[in-house]
């Protein structure tokens, strides 16, 4: 047996939770919007509205894009979205951590 959850921020609605957080991984891998929506199964169009929808609502622009063209296109994280990134890392591990002391002091 073992335990499932699910974590995510809400502000006004949910904020920021494990889609963004993969998207935003996937950003600083490939440098590519595209290329992490497709990493992770999710359309391009699916990926765009979540993290505007998150950039709404966390208050600060997580990506910066660049259109693409001659020059080529691409996404990299702002300043503010790999601090941002970081602390929610900390934070998912520190969630996960506990839930998983807890669910083995309950169940063994």
């Amino acid at each position: 047996m073992e335990v499932a959850y699910k974590i995510w921020l809400e502000n006004e609605g949910k904020a920021f939770g494990e889609g963004p957080y993969l998207l935003l991984r996937g950003i600083e891998k490939t440098g590519s919007l595209h290329q992490a929506a497709l990493e992770i199964g999710m359309s391009y169009q699916k990926a765009w509205n979540i993290l505007n929808a998150s950039e709404k609502r966390l208050g600060f622009d997580i990506i910066e894009r660049r259109v693409g063209g001659a020059s080529g296109g691409g996404s990299h994280l702002t300043e503010a979205g790999k601090a941002f990134l970081n602390k929610y890392e900390k934070f998912r591990s520190d969630v996960y951590t506990t839930i998983e002391e807890v669910f083995r002091k309950h169940f063994g």
